[in-house]
């Protein structure tokens, strides 16, 4: 078995999807253009077009919000996060949307939704880059 960083298993799991799935899409802050703040999202622009990998402003919560439609609607979104940190200005949107959706609706809408990025400490990130908040995200029910 070939030894590969976890940046080329998230591509290549990423990519695999997309390719299995036209719904699946990938969204995100520099996640087209710049091929990733970590480079994980690079050559799936040129392979999938501007449609499926999607550039979005700086506006963690309005992406999200945007993914969690996109699911609701029937597509398989996935949202990164540049850094989990930043996910926090989403925090609304998945626990009382994505998270309770299945609940609130009866269980007639799922959302087929991933929500990614980098978390922890690294060298040369700053205190804002650098939290380790997988348990936070860990314990919202749904």
């Amino acid at each position: 078995m070939p030894e590969i960083t976890y940046r080329e298993a998230i591509r290549q799991a990423i990519d695999e999807e997309m390719e299995r799935d036209e719904r699946v899409f990938l969204i995100g802050e520099e996640v087209a253009q710049y091929n990733g703040a970590y480079k994980v999202s690079q050559g799936l622009l040129d392979k999938y077009g501007d449609k499926r990998v999607i550039d979005t402003p700086i506006t963690e919560e309005g992406f999200t919000g945007l993914g969690i439609g996109a699911a609701m609607a029937g597509l398989r979104p996935v949202v990164e996060w540049m850094t989990y940190n930043f996910s926090l200005m989403a925090y609304d949107q998945v626990v009382n949307n994505a998270a309770k959706m299945r609940y609130m609706s009866g269980g007639q809408v799922s959302l087929p939704i991933v929500f990614r990025g980098p978390n922890g400490p690294a060298e040369y990130l700053a205190a804002q880059h650098s939290q380790a908040l997988q348990s936070i995200f860990a314990h919202i029910p749904g």
